[in-house]
């Protein structure tokens, strides 16, 4: 933890610079609801992510200008909140997301478990 008390963001893959290409207005939503994870609490739009087990994995949901936008985080290490996937979401067939998305992130958790475990080992 952080000398003022913030969780550190720790960025997997292309996760900052995919959100970085989004509307200002859903940047600066999305930093919002990112800051509130960081001091261990959950901003309105975001909701557990279907078929990652239970409230461990999140995403924030922003609509703009007929689009939506997400990005998926993980508050399952207590050391760091870790941001794994941020796109548009494209698919026509309803809130379901893309099974691509989906895979995406069930790689990048793994990523972010061996880092976490990395990160626990370091002196």
């Amino acid at each position: 933890m952080s000398v003022d008390g913030l969780k550190p963001l720790v960025w997997i893959a292309s996760s900052l610079r995919d959100l970085r290409e989004f509307p200002d207005a859903v940047k600066r939503d999305m930093g919002s609801a990112l800051l509130s994870a960081q001091k261990g609490s959950f901003a309105h739009g975001v909701k557990p992510l279907k078929g990652f087990g239970g409230a461990g994995v999140l995403e924030i949901v922003e609509d703009h200008d007929g689009d939506t936008f997400r990005a998926v985080y993980t508050v399952r290490f207590a050391t760091a909140i870790y941001v794994l996937h941020a796109f548009q979401k494209k698919s026509k067939r309803g809130m379901e997301t893309p099974k691509h998305d989906v895979d995406l992130i069930r790689s990048r958790m793994a990523l972010a478990e061996e880092r976490h475990k990395q990160s626990m080992r370091a002196p």
